[in-house]
């Protein structure tokens, strides 16, 4: 098995099962499944988040780091109207949003679009890193790359920081390994931390 199948295993386990193959059950149908709508947007208490805000920064996150910042291509989130079907009209990855903006954002994003947005990254990431060739998981992000997600308002007024001093002059693989895997896990254990203070259980 060589790095980018490592990847996409690792990767296919932290979407919907609809993304890829997987070894065991999914991480994400296994925390964020089961739920109302209601539950999906309750925050249980100030600071944190509600599981549909997770959703979204992890969706956005991924989607620009592996397909601007990365591949040098456009965004899923720039296809078929996502914006417009999402009911969220800002285009970040959620870094540094503000409190009310994530109870703004956590009430009117659009649930069931919210769900197959995520699934159209994932699909799109595991097409774009079965696209590499594997030497490329060596190559440090082009410059470039990094300015056009600037330009495309990737990043909020706080979040700068991310360019600065997590993906500016990384590798592609490192990218890859830590947004794609590290970060939506980071992020799932948050969401099963959410559900079970909002009295809902872990989903397991």
């Amino acid at each position: 098995m060589d790095a980018r199948e490592f990847f996409l295993r690792q990767h296919a386990r932290l979407h919907s099962a609809a993304v890829g193959e997987t070894e065991g059950a999914s991480l994400e149908d296994l925390v964020l499944g089961g739920l109302s709508d209601e539950q999906m947007r309750l925050r249980p208490r100030d600071g944190l988040n509600s599981l549909a805000w997770l959703i979204w920064h992890m969706a956005r996150t991924e989607d620009v780091l592996v397909n601007v910042v990365i591949a040098g291509r456009s965004q899923v989130f720039d296809t078929e109207d996502w914006p417009g079907r999402l009911r969220a009209p800002r285009r970040d990855i959620g870094t540094g949003m503000s409190d009310a903006e994530v109870s703004e954002l956590s009430a009117t994003v659009d649930l069931a679009a919210l769900r197959a947005y995520r699934l159209a990254v994932g699909r799109r990431t595991q097409e774009v890193v079965r696209g590499l060739r594997p030497e490329a998981l060596d190559e440090i992000v082009p410059a470039s790359h990094l300015e056009q997600a600037i330009s495309q308002g990737a990043f909020g007024p706080k979040a700068g920081w991310v360019v600065e001093r997590a993906w500016q002059g990384r590798t592609k693989g490192f990218l890859l390994g830590r947004n794609s895997i590290v970060h939506n896990a980071l992020h799932l254990g948050e969401a099963m931390s959410v559900r079970s203070q909002a009295g809902l259980g872990l989903g397991l």
